[in-house]
């Protein structure tokens, strides 16, 4: 990083040296020096800003990719086990319990549908991938029927909201109550409207309670519509964000 910062800054500061030979020695040849390496620097700073970004810019593509390719494993890995399970109570003729887990298998694939209905594709692709990077943390995500959020509001309202939800979610991820070895804490995220307003209620064990931790979540979504409600039953917290479509 240091030296990327530094690299075109040397270029540009190159020019100090035919710049001060023509305070020295001000002649026409001398400016004509000092106008080229101007023109020379400025030209290889501005190219080589442009192939870092064009580096950064396909750093963060090959990560994404890598991230929806976990997380399409993770749904065939998942898709797997179900079959697997449903194949054995088929084999058994246990039809009774066949049903009932397809059932299960219909509710989850509901669920998914509804979270791919929200409309705002970070949040979208930060809930369906959170699988791949959760660590002892299990999320379930509870949508409310019909709900778009992008019909409700602007893009960058629906950004904003996104990075509430994924700072709160890290925020009890890593920030909450720890638990024990080999534990899995459970979180879970209702989706909902209240009148004019877009709910995300968390529900978990240790919320957390650090008022210092609630600022920086309410901070980093920056937009002061939203607030960030610790709720009196201790283990849910809101997010309220009133909708201006």
């Amino acid at each position: 990083m240091f030296q990327r910062i530094r690299t075109p800054h040397l270029a540009l500061g190159s020019i100090l040296i035919p710049l001060v030979f023509s305070l020295l020695y001000p002649a026409a040849l001398t400016i004509i020096i000092l106008a080229a390496w101007s023109v020379i620097a400025a030209c290889f700073s501005m190219r080589y800003i442009q192939r870092q970004v064009e580096a950064e810019r396909k750093a963060a593509l090959r990560s994404l990719e890598r991230t929806a390719i976990a997380a399409l494993n993770h749904h065939r890995h998942d898709w797997m086990n179900d079959l697997q399970v449903l194949y054995g109570y088929i084999r058994m003729n246990k039809h009774d319990k066949s049903a009932a887990y397809v059932e299960i298998i219909k509710g989850r694939v509901a669920e998914d549908s509804k979270i791919s209905k929200l409309g705002i594709p970070s949040l979208v692709f930060y809930l369906q991938s959170f699988r791949v990077n959760a660590g002892n943390l299990q999320l379930m995500v509870q949508v409310e029927e019909h709900l778009k959020l992008d019909a409700v509001m602007s893009p960058e309202d629906g950004e904003s909201l996104a990075s509430a939800v994924i700072e709160t979610v890290r925020a009890y991820q890593y920030g909450g109550g720890r638990s024990s070895w080999g534990e899995v804490r459970r979180l879970t995220l209702n989706f909902g409207m209240d009148q004019n307003d877009v709910i995300v209620r968390f529900e978990g064990s240790d919320m957390p309670a650090d008022l210092n931790l609630l600022k920086q979540v309410r901070s980093g979504h920056g937009s002061e519509r939203i607030r960030t409600e610790k709720l009196p039953t201790g283990e849910m917290l809101q997010i309220r964000m009133q909708c201006q479509t």
